[in-house]
């Protein structure tokens, strides 16, 4: 089987959320952070024959790009994978599961008490703005349907913030929702996102078939 271009870039994201990675058969792939507060759900173009262990998705990827359009042979205990003339190949063994950290079930997402959409863009500046301002936190507040996103030191009330204000579905409640930008590892693209007073957030990509649950910081609040 080859590997279509989605398949490498789901591939490609996982990685960067837990360089393990179990594999079952058909064309949904799933992973978990280490920390087990991501989680991550893709169907891809690519459908595979049958379930496999990578330990290091990494090196995977890395093996996958030693040959031209590479072409997966699947055995029992490892994968071949080859150009298409077969005079380049690589014999890449197979992880036991019990070795990797792999999600046991899935999420099952509350009823959102906050929906908005977030785009690309406004991710992007969300980002550069906590890169600038050396805060690793973006606050999500608001009411009457506006919602704040504010990238500030939530420790330092003097600190210095940069806000972006978004339309959205927003609780009669006050809350504030905290999260670590350096959980955000989520493909490039606009996102649907649902929040719950339960602390789980989901971003729903609305062009690739692909979800994170992440976790907000136990400082979040919601209600009085």
């Amino acid at each position: 089987m080859e590997l279509s271009n989605n398949t490498l870039s789901i591939l490609k994201n996982f990685s960067g959320i837990n360089q393990n990675l179990m594999v079952r058969e058909g064309n949904n792939l799933k992973t978990m952070s280490e920390a087990r507060n991501i989680l991550a759900s893709a169907n891809v173009d690519s459908s595979f024959p049958k379930e496999f262990g990578v330990y290091d998705l990494n090196e995977f990827i890395n093996v996958l790009g030693l040959v031209d359009k590479p072409n997966l042979a699947f055995d029992d205990t490892h994968v071949v994978v080859q150009d298409a003339s077969g005079i380049s190949k690589v014999k890449y063994f197979f992880s036991p599961e019990e070795t990797l950290t792999t999600p046991s079930k899935d999420i099952k997402m509350p009823e959102p008490d906050l929906a908005f959409e977030l785009t690309n863009d406004v991710l992007n500046k969300l980002k550069k703005a906590a890169s600038v301002l050396g805060h690793n936190e973006v606050t999500i507040t608001g009411k009457d349907g506006v919602v704040n996103l504010t990238v500030v030191d939530g420790q330092n009330s003097s600190s210095n913030a940069f806000t972006i204000d978004v339309t959205g579905k927003t609780p009669s409640v006050p809350f504030k929702f905290i999260m670590n930008i350096a959980n955000l590892k989520i493909l490039a693209g606009d996102y649907l996102i649902g929040m719950s007073s339960k602390l789980i957030s989901q971003f729903k990509h609305k062009e690739i078939d692909v979800t994170y649950w992440i976790a907000c910081e136990k400082t979040s609040t919601f209600g009085e």
